[in-house]
């Protein structure tokens, strides 16, 4: 079940970005060439990245590089993301000025390739990570779980590739451009966390001026796992030991199977700090002041 869990919620955020960029290009008769490029790349670059984060764990046996190289994955994601949605978007999105200038779509193309590449090969960096922490759990692997949540995510992202084209396509951009917007506005604060992972793991506190994890501020601290259960708790909304803790995890804790996703793709959090959640509401007001000031005047 995590296999199917951690393909499904790795492979739609990839695929997502992937079948609106290419509804993007294909409804504007731009070249998908760069775009297809950037997912032969990336899956080869993931096997890669795979291969050395396994062997990095072997020799390090501690997970502090692997949280701060995804922080920074996080945050080149998100700019690139950014980049696509408040630039790119206000040249190809009018057909008239992609036939008279094809220099726009061609000088626009490696920002594709970048946005694609950067977006895959993260979902790649996690999905390693988590399929490692899975089995160093479990001691199991489950390889229809693994093939079954890769396929679901893909068909979904299908339908609703194949679907976008009978909307109409400035109001179905304007919605999936709105999710893209709080995507990378959680890609930032899903970021800022990671770079906290890993001032904890490798004892680098005091860079930030602080002795100890506790130490660190937090506006909120929620769905705490337990050592046990009360009478009071549904014992379907927990999983027992799922960081081999030995305690029980609420699904809509980050790390429970709901919350997981929802940390992943907006950000949440169940203890956030501080400059994680001002990054968060900071970037989704830049965000959310750009998509309408684009989607609103321009009617």
């Amino acid at each position: 079940m995590n296999e199917f869990i951690i393909l499904f919620r790795e492979t739609l955020e990839a695929a997502l970005i992937v079948g609106i960029i290419y509804l993007f290009l294909t409804s504007n008769n731009a070249s998908t060439q760069k775009l297809w490029l950037a997912v032969l790349t990336a899956i080869i670059a993931s096997v890669i990245v795979a291969y050395f984060i396994y062997s990095a764990q072997e020799a390090l046996g501690n997970t502090s590089l692997k949280a701060l190289f995804e922080g920074i994955f996080m945050f080149i994601t998100a700019a690139f993301i950014w980049y696509v949605i408040f630039w790119l978007s206000k040249h190809v999105s009018d057909r008239k000025q992609l036939e008279e200038s094809s220099a726009i779509a061609m000088s626009s193309s490696w920002g594709i390739f970048f946005l694609v590449f950067f977006s895959i090969i993260r979902e790649g960096f996690e999905t390693v990570v988590f399929l490692l922490a899975s089995f160093s759990m479990t001691k199991s692997f489950s390889y229809v779980g693994f093939f079954g949540g890769m396929i679901a995510a893909l068909f979904l992202v299908y339908l609703l590739v194949i679907q976008g084209r009978r909307f109409n396509i400035r109001e179905f951009f304007k919605y999936t451009t709105l999710l893209l917007v709080f995507l990378a506005s959680g890609m930032i604060a899903y970021g800022t966390h990671e770079v906290e992972s890993y001032l904890v793991k490798s004892d680098n506190l005091q860079i930030v001026g602080l002795e100890n994890k506790k130490d660190i501020p937090r506006p909120w601290n929620i769905l705490v796992p337990k050592d046990e259960l009360s009478d009071s708790d549904n014992s379907i909304f927990y999983s027992y030991d799922l960081k081999g803790k030995g305690k029980f995890t609420h699904v809509m804790h980050d790390s429970g199977s709901i919350g997981a996703f929802f940390k992943g793709f907006f950000g949440y959090n169940s203890n956030p700090n501080y400059v994680e959640l001002y990054a968060w509401i900071i970037s989704l007001v830049i965000g959310l002041f750009f998509w309408r000031r684009f989607y609103y005047s321009q009617r």
